[in-house]
């Protein structure tokens, strides 16, 4: 298991310098990934569009509601048209594949809103570092960058993401 962490910066240099050590602490660079207002240097990891957007979320919740009408409407085909009981099936799979596809397309215009605490500063032009590490490597890698970079400020802690995400 890994922990999320979330570190503001103060400038590109800083980022720069912290993304550096990072590596040099053996964190791959897949694990790290910068948000900003302002457009990124091109060799500094951007994150990416499913970590920017709610689409993950809006698929989830698409795929629930879907689930549940698909699985309504299956039986209302059953009740009033007696067709088999694989209809129920067919309707809920049906339900979960447009649900979670029709809600993502909506939700792929909605900024993450695990991330709407750290909006105000972004705005005001600092650098959001986010850092998968594994769980027994966080109290180092805090102490590593605490020592190193005076500047930067901790923005929290999200526990338990998964390996492959």
């Amino acid at each position: 298991m890994r922990h999320r962490l979330y570190y503001f910066l103060p400038d590109i240099d800083s980022a720069r310098r912290s993304f550096d050590d990072m590596l040099l602490s053996r964190i791959e660079q897949q694990h790290i990934r910068f948000i900003s207002s302002a457009p990124l240097p091109p060799d500094m990891p951007e994150a990416s569009f499913l970590l920017k957007t709610d689409v993950l979320h809006g698929a989830a919740a698409g795929m629930i509601v879907g689930a549940i009408l698909g699985m309504a409407f299956g039986a209302l085909l059953i009740v009033y048209y007696e067709l088999g009981q694989a209809t129920v099936l067919v309707t809920t799979l049906m339900g979960i594949l447009f649900g979670g596809w029709a809600s993502s397309m909506a939700a792929a215009a909605v900024p993450n809103s695990q991330l709407k605490a750290f909006y105000p500063d972004l705005e005001k032009g600092r650098i959001l570092m986010i850092v998968d590490v594994p769980a027994r490597r966080v109290e180092e890698i805090e102490k590593m960058l605490a020592g190193r970079h005076p500047e930067m400020q901790f923005g929290g802690e999200e526990p338990h993401i998964p390996v492959f995400p």
